[in-house]
């Protein structure tokens, strides 16, 4: 019976331990937390926005932090959503997340960055962890051995990000991450981000689109068009190198993808950008110009669609 009370106690333990590193890490202070939060503002904007059409930008950082909804919703005359998130939660669990949002009439704009494009399985660092943050463990078909990992792994911070933490809460009295910042009535970012270092490098692209990345936007696209929806597609912007074989891989993964669907980007660049002034904290990232620059490209590009209902 002592032995008893005493696993009994040990366990109980384990469990408080853990339920405090599961607040932390998805509730409020961790990294994952701010990103849950944001996530269910932008899927609540988009509950409270209603029209015969409507845009929706679907993606991982690559397109929260590059596409002005903004000033695209003032340009097209329609309302317009971010609704991207991050690029570590994998395209397996992106898609679904944002499926209660897509309406009749919408267009669906995704905006997937390479390395969401080359999953081999669809799965990255946060697939399990988002799901089960969000409400929704599994969501995506998470592997039952990878969710339990996430799972227990929820309830323990990292020195790093409890060091983080801790130094934000003295200097600032808050906790902060890299998605803590408010978002717009559009869902688009209200800070962005800026690189710290100067010492810029080519993006070199290695491979094209995986074969599974293929199979799952073209189930998407089945999904979106149940919905009475548009499925549009687009390739990232990127500081990039102009190297035969990263060239050669875009323009695969340019084909690959508009056998899908119809694909936006510029046919002379492949939306290889090689001036990082336009870029703010990542390859992908970009500054205040380089948004409104990209946006208005998006816009015109688009229009020549003509999908797009004023």
């Amino acid at each position: 019976m002592k032995k008893f009370l005493q696993l009994n106690s040990w366990l109980a333990i384990a469990a408080l331990a853990w339920g405090v590193g599961y607040i932390y890490n998805a509730r409020y202070g961790g990294e994952l937390s701010w990103l849950r939060i944001m996530y269910e503002q932008k899927m609540a904007i988009a509950s409270e926005v209603t029209a015969p059409q409507r845009i929706l930008i679907v993606g991982g950082s690559g397109a929260h932090y590059t596409v002005d909804a903004g000033l695209m919703q003032q340009q097209l005359g329609i309302p317009t959503l971010n609704m991207a998130t991050d690029g570590p939660v994998g395209l397996n669990v992106i898609l679904p997340s944002v499926s209660d949002a897509i309406k009749k009439g919408d267009i669906v704009v995704l905006i997937p960055e390479y390395l969401i494009l080359q999953q081999k399985d669809g799965f990255g660092d946060r697939s399990g962890q988002f799901g089960v943050a969000i409400g929704k463990p599994g969501l995506g078909g998470v592997p039952a051995k990878q969710l339990a990992q996430d799972i227990m792994l929820l309830g323990i911070p990292t020195l790093k990000g409890v060091t983080k933490s801790s130094v934000d809460l003295v200097e600032k009295g808050r906790f902060t991450g890299y998605y803590s910042d408010p978002i717009t009535a559009n869902g688009d970012p209200t800070v962005l981000k800026q690189r710290l270092k100067s010492d810029w490098w080519e993006l070199q692209i290695k491979e094209p689109v995986s074969p599974h990345a293929l199979q799952r936007i073209r189930q998407f696209k089945k999904e979106v068009e149940a919905k009475g929806a548009t499925l549009v597609l687009g390739l990232s912007w990127i500081y990039g190198s102009t190297d035969k074989q990263t060239l050669g891989n875009i323009s695969k993964t340019a084909e690959k993808l508009g056998e899908i669907a119809p694909v936006l980007y510029d046919k002379q660049s492949l939306n290889v950008k090689t001036d990082s002034s336009l870029f703010a904290d990542t390859h992908y990232h970009l500054n205040s110009s380089g948004r409104r620059t990209r946006t208005t490209e998006l816009v015109e590009q688009l229009k020549a669609l003509n999908i797009v209902r004023n």
